[in-house]
């Protein structure tokens, strides 16, 4: 099988930011990927379940009811390494042009004084949340979001070299 475009990310190199996973045609539509990345793959601890969950319902809110945006959204969900969240949208923005939006959503969760949604009749794992570790993430992310906002290292996957036979196949670190 062939590897899927961010399983082809050197991960040892990806900082916190924003970047472009992928960008699809649906249709007539154009659909964006972005990899939101707040913490350090393998560097860094993966953000605490809990609070992962519990950024996912108060973000998840918040995109969904932001006045410019909320129409664009198709979905926010966590990463499975548990080192950020993809965000997908409609159209083909660059990082640069949706970091307000992404740094109001973890100010939002900064700010939250309840997670959404934590019923169990609206959540599948209602009793897994943590708003402190949620908030304590998403001030760690947003201020970074902030203080490097003219970073581009931020916002461009990084570049690396890989050997190629003459054929064309790759090689990837393991």
């Amino acid at each position: 099988m062939e590897l899927i475009a961010s399983f082809s990310v050197d991960h040892t190199l990806i900082v916190p930011g924003i970047f472009t996973s992928r960008v699809d045609k649906v249709g007539s539509e154009t659909i964006t990927t972005y990899d939101i990345r707040v913490t350090r793959p393998n560097r860094e601890p993966a953000i605490d379940v809990a609070a992962m969950h519990s950024i996912e319902h108060i973000a998840a809110t918040f995109l969904r009811n932001d006045p410019d945006w909320k129409n664009e959204v198709i979905y926010w969900g966590p990463m499975g390494c548990l080192t950020g969240f993809y965000l997908i949208l409609k159209g083909n923005r660059t990082p640069q042009e949706i970091h307000g939006l992404v740094l109001n959503a973890f100010r939002s969760v900064e700010k939250a004084e309840t997670v959404p949604g934590t019923e169990a009749k609206n959540c599948g794992h209602y009793l897994m949340h943590n708003l402190a570790m949620a908030k304590w993430y998403a001030s760690k992310f947003a201020d970074y979001l902030e203080e490097n906002a003219n970073d581009p290292s931020i916002f461009e996957y990084p570049k690396t070299e890989r050997l190629a036979t003459e054929d064309g196949q790759h090689f990837y670190d393991s």
